[in-house]
């Protein structure tokens, strides 16, 4: 066996900007998934059918067919079917937006169905209407208790983001494949790339539990 890893030294530099590169499309993916999926929740929670099935139907698509075909599909097919060429950063965001957005309405769902309807039927008692109450009344106790569950699909959507790589958008993992391309060399580059994922884990991980704990002391 011969490590070297001062080989990759020269390269620190161009592979750090990864992490940027990486995060913005992991965070604009983190708002669409999470603003839809609230929509599609409050849908799956609705008693109006024509709301409820398609909602159903979405998750079910996006929850039971893997995550880099969508990736493809978005990004392979959408000049096709459109003639739009599409570019490696809208394609990641739309497939990690989209796909995260089924999962987040049924952590969000079962949110809201875990806090006593006693809450529901009181606001309805006093005349407070539908969209007050929600906002007002039960996601924010849906929230408190569905916050660890969200920050596991932000995690797993951060460690998923290398994916991407597949269909040319330089992120971290890109990066690591170039370096290592251009120095017949692939261990150190995947170690040192597979390093920075663990550590933006770790201060995902502490930071919603610092969250957790500010929001169970504000009670």
């Amino acid at each position: 066996m011969n490590l070297d890893f001062s080989q990759i030294v020269p390269y620190i530099p161009f592979i750090l900007e990864g992490i940027w590169v990486t995060l913005q499309f992991v965070l604009v993916s983190i708002l669409l998934g999470f603003l839809l999926g609230t929509v599609l929740a409050l849908f799956k929670i609705s008693n109006i059918k024509l709301l409820k099935w398609p909602a159903d139907f979405y998750t079910s698509i996006f929850r039971g067919t893997p995550l880099i075909l969508q990736l493809a599909i978005i990004y392979l097919a959408t000049p096709q079917l459109t003639g739009y060429d599409i570019s490696p950063f809208l394609s990641a965001v739309l497939a990690f937006g989209l796909n995260s957005s089924a999962y987040v309405s049924e952590i969000i769902r079962a949110g809201i169905s875990a806090v006593d309807r006693g809450q529901t039927e009181a606001a309805i008692a006093l005349g407070i209407p539908y969209r007050p109450m929600m906002k007002d009344i039960i996601l924010p106790q849906a929230m408190k208790n569905i916050l660890p569950a969200l920050m596991n699909e932000f995690i797993t959507l951060t460690k998923e983001s290398a994916l991407v790589s597949t269909i040319g958008y330089v992120d971290l993992m890109r990066r690591a494949q170039i370096t290592s391309s251009r120095l017949y060399s692939y261990f150190e580059p995947l170690m040192f790339v597979a390093i920075i994922y663990w550590l933006m884990v770790m201060v995902l991980t502490l930071l919603g539990g610092w969250v957790e704990r500010r929001m169970k002391e504000s009670d």
